[in-house]
């Protein structure tokens, strides 16, 4: 097997190293207006009190990179996108981020902004279509940033794990002719819902344990769509996240503030000899007993 790379996520106060040797680090999901009427109904009226609140829960409940998604229906979406990454560098000490755009000028926007001031944001993402692979990739290049490669080409999700390792080759083979390195391609195998393919939690493992293999990149997924339309939602999402942290998950896309999947990767990490003396899961412990 490869030597596991580290990707450097970093705002102009702190840096993130991830990298699976050194154990998990948390991208908190929930600044994101998909399915949150709340927000959504904030963001239209021009407020951001719960970006903001969201920001630093999810940073005091252990995430260390924040993603940030401004897809609100027929909103100006570069402006939008912008302005709540300022409002979360305000309420939170500028964390590290992840800025979660499909819209190409609102990511380019994003990044000219955020660069600036010698930042390194991780960007969700790039898949391995032809006009993804062409819109996305120079952008990363030019400003520097890391990018989450999705496993999904110009069919679609793959069915197969080996599949969507042909589809990880082509996003890093036209990321290698850019010149961007290898560590800064983050992996999402693309978990599906066990609720429509009883098979689908054994092929993102399989894929991931194939990927890592082959390169030695970190990586990420949205860990609760496994759970998707089944009951006990929580307890599955966690146990398979401690499953997947056996097969090279290194930087999940989770919501911090649901407690039984913290602790499932604090326990993967101990588990795993990538916390030293135990002192992560016995910090979590003392901080869940105080609560």
């Amino acid at each position: 097997m490869v030597k596991n790379l580290t990707t450097i996520i970093k705002s102009s106060k702190h840096e993130v190293s991830i990298c699976r040797d050194t154990g998990m680090v948390i991208i908190g999901e929930r600044i994101n207006p998909t399915g949150r009427n709340a927000l959504q109904a904030e963001l239209k009226a021009g407020k951001f009190d719960m970006v903001r609140k969201d920001a630093v829960a999810q940073l005091q409940a252990g995430a260390t990179i924040l993603d940030i998604n401004s897809g609100l229906p027929r909103a100006d979406e570069p402006s939008l996108l912008i302005q709540m990454i300022k409002e979360v560098r305000d309420a939170a000490d500028d964390p590290p981020i992840c800025i979660d755009t499909p819209n190409v000028k609102a990511l380019e926007a994003a990044l000219s902004y955020y660069c600036k001031d010698g930042a390194k944001p991780l960007v969700n993402s790039v898949t391995a279509e032809a006009e993804s692979l062409r819109n996305v990739l120079p952008l990363i290049k030019e400003y520097g940033a890391a990018v989450i490669g999705l496993c999904s080409g110009d069919s679609g999700i793959p069915k197969t794990a080996e599949d969507r390792l042909r589809s990880t080759d082509v996003i890093m083979e036209e990321a290698a002719k850019l010149g961007i390195p290898a560590e800064d391609i983050v992996i999402d195998c693309l978990v599906l819902t066990l609720g429509a393919k009883w098979e689908a939690g054994k092929i993102a493992l399989d894929a991931i344990a194939m990927i890592v293999e082959k390169y030695g990149v970190n990586i990420t997924m949205g860990a609760s769509n496994i759970s998707f339309g089944l009951p006990d939602r929580e307890n599955l999402t966690s146990f398979f996240m401690a499953m997947a942290a056996v097969a090279g998950l290194s930087c999940p896309i989770c919501n911090p503030m649901k407690t039984q999947e913290v602790i499932s990767l604090q326990a993967a990490d101990l588990v795993m000899a990538r916390d030293s003396y135990g002192m992560k899961w016995i910090k979590g412990f003392r901080t869940r007993q105080s609560t």
